[in-house]
């Protein structure tokens, strides 16, 4: 019940309408009877007296135009009604799920990079998608259902033990059974959905990496293997789902059994009573009318506990998401930065774990405003780890972390991450024009601006393009190759005039040629920046004014070009080998 309490408190602001809701479900159910009710008066008043002999007479003329008149006004009346508690609920359901959605999304935009290292793509799309629906559904509908069988039951009990006591009690015998039967149907069912909705994030999860990994999988022609996979999800789902169907069936005939025995007892107990004058036709009809009013809420009740169940997964996993809060957040009490952040960068015997495993340690290293470092080292010695601590993508375990002399844990997150520039090792594009994934980070750039930012990347391939820097770029930049979309990502982080730029081996699928273009574009930039890059190139290394080489997590050499060239370790062996030389 704690869901549907969770749910009930992010209702805020709309608890007064779906109250008012709640008990115009009551008053609609409680209404059923009415009809019957007033059919009952019409053969007692109207239809009995005629069979028993007495002649059709003007007042009972008006007296069946009366009771009929009432009766069409009436459900005319409640027709009117029931279709505006039936829009307050589609109301307050479409605003929770909007509002739920919005702040789910909010909440995933500020999760560190921990989270999504944990976290499937697939599985949070559920989260977002199925699961809200069902959440939708449970408020709009399941619980409606619920509160009108409820009360349907209940007045219906009430009206039979007021006609006829005995009559009621022959008829209510059954449902002790109904409920103990529902009881233990919810108690097997509910595992078995929290099953479901994991096979699904998992069968979701699969689809998505492979329509993301699509060119991987025919360069290997692997699409045998994937459908195998594939196939593999979408039987166990297959299976999770039949289990709970099967679940649901084998109850179900009982609960339909006893439900329906209820006709049968009416047409036999209440033939009894009529003929032997205990009830009235009236009655009789009363009790025969209504019957299904006892049946369909006993038989609808195990489908809306099944609907139930799945809420309670459903909903359990979306709190999950709602409550989850990133490690790296702005402090309380952090100093928002006035004006341009100089760019100066130090790393005060910073070190950084991960998941138990020690990827930095010990890293002593001041990079003054304006300075040009480039950082090598072999794969896996930490360089984008590196990197990664100045914006706070991840916050390093030991030592401190300072731009501009200010530890970055001190300052507004916003404020730190809009001061740098950042063209990542893996480029993602979006799916936009050419000039909209340049201006991603400032959206107010002019169309000159955003083609000089280009200009400075050699974007020049985009004038060439089918609607040039208009032309829309596939997911991911589909359409374009490795070297294009480092170019793409280049002029992106440029175009926001970065106080620092980081280049995380920016320029490794670009031409020799290309990237000598680039690094002069990048030595006469109209703007102060720091620019910190990694890169396995001599061509590019030998430019900077500083050089780190990691190994290990470690700084083993520092110095500028012609410094380490002319020093044993790895600097020098990878500028012999890159220029065709041996020692």
């Amino acid at each position: 019940m704690f869901q549907l309490r969770w749910v009930w408190a992010r209702m805020e602001g709309y608890h007064g309408r779906y109250i008012f809701a709640l008990f115009g479900s009551v008053l609609i159910a409680a209404s059923q009877l009415m009809g019957s009710l007033i059919t009952a008066q019409i053969m007692d008043t109207v239809f009995n007296p005629i069979q028993s002999g007495t002649p059709v007479t003007e007042q009972l003329v008006k007296t069946l135009i009366f009771w009929l008149i009432l009766l069409v006004g009436f459900t005319l009346l409640r027709t009117s009604f029931t279709y505006g508690v039936v829009m307050t609920y589609e109301h307050c359901s479409q605003q929770l799920t909007y509002r739920l959605r919005r702040d789910l999304y909010k909440n995933m935009q500020e999760q560190d990079m921990r989270f999504y290292s944990k976290n499937r793509t697939g599985d949070l799309m559920t989260r977002l998608t199925g699961d809200m629906d069902m959440i939708r559904h449970t408020v709009c509908w399941v619980i409606r259902q619920l509160l009108e069988c409820i009360v349907l039951f209940l007045t219906t009990t009430i009206c039979f033990l007021i006609a006829d006591w005995l009559f009621a009690l022959t008829l209510l015998a059954v449902t002790p059974f109904i409920f103990l039967i529902t009881k233990r149907f919810a108690k097997r069912i509910g595992p078995m959905y929290v099953d479901l909705r994991e096979r699904l994030s998992q069968m979701n999860t699969g689809a998505q990496e492979n329509i993301s990994g699509n060119r991987v999988v025919k360069a290997f022609a692997r699409e045998d293997y994937e459908n195998e996979q594939f196939d593999q999800k979408n039987e166990a789902f297959k299976k999770a789902n039949l289990a709970a169907t099967m679940t649901w069936l084998r109850y179900s005939p009982i609960l339909d059994a006893l439900s329906q025995s209820l006709a049968v007892s009416v047409l036999l107990v209440g033939g009894i009573f009529l003929i032997t004058g205990r009830i009235s036709i009236g009655t009789f009809t009363l009790f025969n009318s209504l019957s299904w009013t006892l049946t369909n809420p006993m038989r609808m009740l195990g489908m809306h506990i099944n609907d139930l169940q799945r809420f309670f997964a459903s909903a359990s996993k979306i709190i999950e998401l709602y409550y989850a809060r990133s490690t790296i957040i702005t402090r309380t009490d952090a100093t928002p930065v006035l004006g341009r952040v100089k760019g100066k960068v130090t790393f005060s015997h910073a070190g950084l774990k991960l998941d138990g495993t020690q990827v930095l340690s010990d890293i002593d290293l001041t990079i003054n405003p304006g300075e040009t470092v480039a950082i090598m080292g072999p794969t896996g010695s930490g360089k984008t780890s590196l990197i990664n601590l100045i914006p706070r993508f991840f916050d390093a375990t030991e030592g401190k972390v300072l731009v501009d002399d200010t530890p970055v844990g001190m300052m507004p997150l916003h404020d730190l991450r809009r001061s740098i520039g950042i063209a990542t090792q893996d480029v993602f594009l979006f799916s936009d024009t050419v000039d909209g994934n340049i201006a991603y980070g400032d959206s107010t750039l002019s169309e000159e601006e955003v083609k000089r930012y280009a200009k400075m990347a050699s974007v020049d391939f985009a004038e060439k393009l089918t609607d040039g820097f208009d032309t829309l770029i596939g997911e991911r930049g589909t359409g374009l190759s490795g070297g294009q979309k480092q170019r793409i990502a280049l002029a992106r982080a440029l175009a926001v005039r970065p106080s620092i730029l980081i280049l995380d081996d920016t320029t490794s699928a670009v031409d020799l040629e290309t990237e000598k273009e680039i690094q002069n574009a990048l030595d006469s930039l109209d703007f102060p920046c720091t620019k910190i890059f990694i890169a396995q190139r001599i061509s590019t290394t030998k430019r900077a004014d500083k050089i780190v080489i990691l190994d290990g997590g470690r700084i083993v050499q520092y110095g500028t070009h012609d410094e380490l060239k002319e020093q044993p370790g790895y600097y020098r062996e990878v500028y012999l080998l890159q220029n065709g030389m041996t020692e």
